[in-house]
């Protein structure tokens, strides 16, 4: 009788590692949408899509774009002894800012998101 509790524990023991280590896809995904990186916070996915004249930053909740009209975020960029920071304004289903950024590969970005009602959220970025 111990035998068979043994090998029954056993045999649960080196299944659970097999289904936590099964693909998590939460019911959404987290590809890009809009040619940025994607970096997923609380089940909110943040976009940021930056280039030398424009950052804009899109958000996602379970898929589903996030009503932006009275948010904002500010952004810190680092490229290599630089730093630069931004304020990003609500623009359509976006947040953005426009302006000359250095935004090449490597440089880290850091969103500090407020949106009404919620507490602000951070997300770290490495640009591609």
């Amino acid at each position: 009788m111990k035998f068979s509790k043994v090998v029954a524990l056993a045999a649960l023991v080196s299944v659970g590692p097999t289904f936590a280590a099964d693909k998590h896809d939460h019911a959404h995904e987290h590809e890009s949408m809009h040619g940025g990186v994607v970096v997923e916070v609380k089940d909110l996915d943040l976009e940021l899509v930056a280039k030398p004249e424009v950052i804009q930053l899109h958000l996602r909740d379970h898929g589903k774009p996030v009503d932006v009209a009275n948010g904002s975020a500010k952004l810190t960029l680092l490229s290599g002894a630089n730093k630069q920071d931004v304020e990003l304004r609500p623009a359509g289903d976006r947040l953005e800012a426009k302006g000359s950024f250095k935004v090449g590969a490597g440089t880290k970005l850091v969103a500090v998101v407020t949106l009404p009602g919620k507490p602000s959220t951070t997300a770290r970025f490495t640009l591609k």
